[in-house]
This record gives C-alpha cells, structure tokens and sequence, in this order.
C-alpha cells in the first residue's frame, strides 16, 4: 500500500489514531491521548508566536526511507514550501520535525525515526514527553536548545 492509497480510502478516514506506513507499506497505527492532543496545540501555538515565515503543519506526512512516517507538528520555511509545496506525502523531511510521545514509544524506537527524518533532510527534531519536556536535536546529536527556534521553551504547560 502507498500514502496515497491510505488518504484515498474511505475505511481509513477520520480515524481516532495516527497512522503511518511501515518500510514494507502495512499500516502502523499509534492512538493518541488527550494529552497528546494537548502538548500539539501548544507548540503550535507558541510556535506560531515564535515565526515571521513559513508555515506549521499537524500530522505531516514524510517519505522516509523505510515509509511514510508522520510528525506530529512540522515547520515549514518559505524554501521549502516553494520547493515542495503542499505536496502529500512530502518526499523530503521539512526542516523541523516534532513528536510528541506516547507511553509505548521506545528511546530506541525514537532514535531510530529520528534518524529517518534527519536521512530525509530534517534540520532539527524535537522530542515532547508526557511532561510536557522537550529534547532538540540535530543530526550531530542533543542540543541544548533550539537552533532554529533558540526562544522557544524547553518545559510545556
């Protein structure tokens, strides 16, 4: 199965879970909390506040090289959106990729899906926990904060 064929299937449409695409093209599918509801609108709400250009996407779909996978809030500069437009799924990672955290996400498991979105062409990753804490990285590893957004805040509400 390909992206495009998920999108188009009227079965899979309006979903109460995240889906992604496997290297093999079977279904993932991850449900998400309130909570993880929650910590998504914050960050593109304090994101929001933070950019002068570009544009935020919830539930972005990358083509990675083992599937689609799907941030759950994305930054898009104005190159990038030239470039790729609204295009789904995007063939190349958009240069900030966020995840939020579910009680079943492994450390390894996000290691792994950040690599995919670094190989993909992501600039930064963030990682949100249950707490609401934020990791940033870059493809040399953790940074102490954001290069792309250094004001935004490391704890959520």
């Amino acid at each position: 199965m390909n992206w495009q064929e998920v999108c188009d299937n009227p079965l899979l449409k309006d979903l109460p879970f995240k889906i992604e695409l496997n290297e093999w093209g079977q279904i993932v599918m991850t449900p998400a909390s309130n909570k993880h509801g929650h910590y998504q609108s914050n960050i593109i709400r304090y994101l929001g506040q933070e950019i002068s250009t570009g544009d935020l996407i919830a539930e972005c779909s990358v083509q990675t090289p083992e599937g689609v996978k799907v941030a759950d809030v994305v930054w898009l500069s104005d190159q990038f959106l030239k470039a790729h437009g609204y295009h789904t799924p995007y063939m190349q990672a958009p240069e900030l990729c966020i995840e939020i955290l579910s009680p079943s996400n492994t450390n390894e498991e996000m290691q792994h899906k950040m690599q995919l979105y670094f190989t993909a062409g992501a600039k930064e990753v963030w990682l949100c926990d249950e707490s609401g804490q934020l990791r940033f990285f870059d493809p040399g590893g953790e940074l102490e904060r954001s290069r792309l957004f250094p004001n935004f805040p490391a704890q959520l509400p």
